[in-house]
């Protein structure tokens, strides 16, 4: 870095030689151009003189100074390239995080979904059963009903037979019949003793 300045500080200094000497060729027709010659090349001297010192002096600190900057720089080119490493991660995790929470969304719906496939079907078997049973239990209920209806009847045409047979003995039977059944009635005890 160092020689990088030096020959920089030689060019401009050529650079002015040859520049000062141009001018004092231009300017020979005046009365004496040596001395401008020579005043122009002390100021050149002066010059390179403050411009070594400045470099001796400055070139340390400068080069620390531009050192400094270079590590800030790679520090914090660094630091960059890490938090953008950590971003990265992080991204990749909370899109990881957001794919298992979308599987888990699409598994608990699907399981929401089965559940009231399943609890459908249920009360759709309970219905069928609860109709089957009230459709049995109807059944049975008019079962019982013609049952007790024959029953009723039954009961009727036995009273009604009873009376009307009644009404017939009571008719039809006379003292003679009466004295006949007492006697049939006593024979058939004496013979079971």
């Amino acid at each position: 870095m160092r020689s990088n300045i030096f020959s920089i500080l030689l060019a401009l200094l050529l650079l002015l030689l040859l520049s000062g000497i141009a001018v004092a060729s231009g300017e020979a027709h005046h009365a004496d151009s040596g001395v401008l010659l020579k005043d122009f090349l002390y100021r050149i001297l002066n010059f390179g003189i403050v411009v070594a010192m400045l470099v001796y002096f400055l070139a340390k600190p400068l080069k620390k100074g531009l050192a400094g900057r270079r590590e800030d720089i790679q520090k914090a080119l660094a630091e960059a390239k890490q938090a953008k490493e950590a971003a990265e991660a992080k991204f990749a995790e909370y899109d990881r995080k957001l794919t298992q929470a979308t599987e888990e969304i699409a598994e608990i719906s699907a399981a929401i979904r089965r559940e009231g496939e399943l609890e459908k079907q249920k009360i759709i078997e309970n219905a069928r059963q609860m109709a089957l049973q009230i459709e049995q239990d109807a059944e049975k209920a008019a079962e019982l009903e013609v049952a007790k209806a024959r029953a009723e009847l039954q009961r009727e045409a036995v009273n009604l037979a009873v009376g009307v047979a009644e009404d017939l003995l009571k008719k039809n039977f006379t003292k003679d019949d009466d004295a006949r059944l007492i006697d049939e009635y006593m024979q058939k005890v004496g013979e079971l003793h």
